[in-house]
């Protein structure tokens, strides 16, 4: 690197937005441009070897991979587990979720090497947008944020005839889907998600079903993390999740298309797919509905929903969030236990749960079939107690009833 030029730290991913933004703030405003990458999980060596080759290509005077995927884990995916997290009762937020880590990883080592610049090459049309300039001002504040593609409004055309002027050949043709790859899960845009009634075709799916005969799963809960999964243990759970996505993804379950609503406005659809953390996420919720009380699956519902809103929304540093946290945390002491799921092509279902922790004991009583600590005049004093307030309320209204 030149002493003598501006140094810029541009968040890459090696597709068409950020190899213009590399090649056009190393050529035309002569900077030093360092390519970085936020690894949440979602690139294999062999692409992230790919990503590399292609930055140096393009005159990256430094290429760096900054690995978080175990801080994702522990920070968020943890807690969009705890909280059974399905945004609109949909979307694990399978990509979303990670470009707060990715943003942060990237603006801490923009600080550390105490660089000029950071730059993204998001448009002005989506969330991604948000979720870097808000934690970019928030962690580097002091560092101004260029996006070359947004301010620029550049067409794919613009980017496309500016890389072949110096030489640069990709091959940048649209792809008929784009697919973005996560750790979390992976989301698919096209044609059909930009309508509000067309379904994306099986094909447009990365993964295809191989397994045509019936399977069990068994995941095994320690305090609402996964640690074992057919018997198998782990190191970490992001081990855990990788090998669940696998065997998901040979049933190809856990597709969908969401519809919501964007952080600048408007409604957006994607697919996407994401066979870890559907099965995880349904298992984990089967097994809290035998270990936790009524209140607290009450309570989880909306602090769960809420706390996938605001992650959504780029908001994960909202001191509020930590208090949720501490709260999804206090939750988990008695999540423990196994839970055996039935795996065909395309469909899942719960078999069962097995836990020291279990609340459905038949000591209790057998619901529909027998009591258990209570007699025939207990019922008929506690409904007499409960109904009080209504045969109150509608003895002096009996137009209403």
């Amino acid at each position: 690197m030149s002493g003598s030029k501006k140094t810029v730290v541009l968040a890459y991913s090696g597709g068409l937005d950020t190899t213009y933004t590399a090649k056009y703030l190393s050529v035309e405003k002569g900077m030093d441009v360092i390519t970085v990458v936020g690894n949440t999980g979602g690139f294999s060596e062999e692409q992230l070897a790919d990503i590399e080759a292609k930055a140096k290509e393009l005159g990256s005077v430094k290429h760096v991979v900054l690995n978080v995927e175990k801080e994702y884990y522990n920070s968020c995916i943890k807690y969009l587990v705890y909280g059974n997290v399905l945004k609109n009762n949909t979307y694990p937020l399978s990509v979303s979720s990670e470009r707060f880590f990715q943003a942060k990883a990237i603006a801490e080592y923009a600080n550390e090497i105490n660089a000029d610049y950071l730059s993204h090459g998001c448009t002005g049309a989506g969330n991604d947008q948000v979720r870097f300039d808000l934690v970019w001002k928030l962690i580097a504040p002091n560092k101004e944020i260029i996006s070359l593609v947004r301010d620029e409004s550049l067409s794919r055309e613009d980017e496309i005839n500016y890389l072949r002027k110096y030489g640069v050949n990709s091959d940048f043709t649209k792809m008929e889907y784009s697919i973005n790859e996560g750790l979390w899960g992976t989301s698919i845009g096209g044609k059909e998600t930009l309508t509000s009634n067309k379904a994306l075709p099986i094909s447009a799916y990365p993964s295809q079903p191989t397994k045509t005969e019936t399977e069990k799963l068994e995941i095994e809960f320690t305090k609402g993390q996964v640690t074992m999964v057919n018997g198998k243990s782990f190191e970490h759970a992001v081990d855990a999740i990788r090998y669940i996505n696998e065997i998901g993804n040979a049933f190809a379950v856990g597709r969908g298309i969401h519809t919501g609503d964007t952080i600048i406005g408007t409604k957006g659809r994607v697919g996407f797919e994401a066979a870890a953390a559907y099965l995880i996420i349904k298992a984990h919720h089967e097994l809290e509905k035998h270990t936790l009380t009524k209140a607290q699956m009450q309570w989880k519902e909306q602090l769960g929903s809420w706390y996938g809103t605001m992650l959504h929304d780029s908001l994960y540093l909202e001191p509020a969030m930590r208090n949720v946290e501490n709260f999804l945390d206090d939750t988990q002491k008695h999540v423990t236990g196994q839970v055996t799921m039935i795996l065909n092509p395309y469909y899942y279902m719960i078999e069962g749960v097995t836990s020291k922790f279990d609340l459905m004991n038949s000591s209790f009583g057998s619901y529909g079939e027998m009591a258990g600590k209570w007699s025939a005049d207990d019922v008929k004093g506690f409904v007499n107690i409960m109904s009080n307030s209504l045969r109150n309320y509608y003895s002096v209204n009996e137009d209403e009833i």
